[in-house]
């Protein structure tokens, strides 16, 4: 099993690295929030142990940017022990936080407790990347490019367009009902106003599709919802 520490202290990372190589996992360290990302996206880590207080970017922002593509437990260490650090970062998707200093039994108790939620027969994360047609989608870095004739530009979406293509590529090939993305996006409130689907389907066609008029990628199912095909 493989374990992802980020810490910007070199004694904690060392101390860690060995405690739990001693425990027979497989472990990869990061010194600051870019690297951790970095290191994520590469090593597929089935658990993230995560310090706040990095440089480069912090743990909040490293939590958001990993929960845009997986949802790979993610453990806090960090030296705040405020309630407020607590929910904040429990808010942005971590699933457990342990403040410094800390008993080792603690931790190794916490740590097998997430890795016993892991699934069995699935991989905690799903590829950053996901391509259909001329389209590449990073769901870790929030960023759409689109490739033509040689040449990739940056396509720019709105937040709201953004949110509709992320369920279609999460959801790829499969059919996600009207209902779904308005509750997902506007709440409750607005799941009969489909007026607000047609009009960011047809933004996002013209954004994405070779041919919005006949969209090939970004479908409609008449009476249903939507389905994004062709992505890899």
């Amino acid at each position: 099993m493989n374990i992802l520490i980020a810490d910007d202290d070199p004694q904690i990372l060392r101390a860690l690295r060995i405690t739990l190589t001693a425990k027979g996992y497989r472990i990869f360290t990061a010194a600051d929030g870019a690297e951790t990302i970095a290191a994520a996206i590469e090593h597929h880590p089935d658990l993230v142990l995560l310090d706040l207080g990095m440089p480069r970017l912090d743990g909040v922002e490293v939590i958001h940017a990993i929960r845009g593509w997986s949802q790979v437990p993610i453990l806090v260490v960090s030296g705040r022990a405020g309630a407020a650090n607590k929910v904040e970062v429990l808010d942005a998707g971590a699933d457990d936080y342990i403040v410094k200093p800390f008993a080792i039994e603690e931790l190794l108790a916490r740590v097998r407790a997430l890795t016993r939620r892991l699934p069995k027969d699935e991989p905690v994360s799903a590829a950053p990347q996901v391509r259909f047609g001329e389209v590449a989608v990073d769901l870790a870095a929030h960023s759409v490019t689109r490739t033509s004739n040689g040449e990739t530009r940056s396509v720019r979406l709105t937040p709201t367009e953004w949110q509709f293509l992320e369920i279609l590529v999460r959801n790829a090939g499969k059919l996600v009902t009207r209902q779904t993305i308005l509750k997902h996006i506007w709440g409750t409130d607005h799941a009969e106003d489909t007026g607000y689907l047609r009009l960011y389907v047809s933004q996002l066609r013209r954004k994405l599709e070779v041919d919005p008029a006949s969209p090939e990628h970004i479908l409609t199912e008449p009476g249903m919802g939507y389905r994004l095909v062709g992505a890899q």
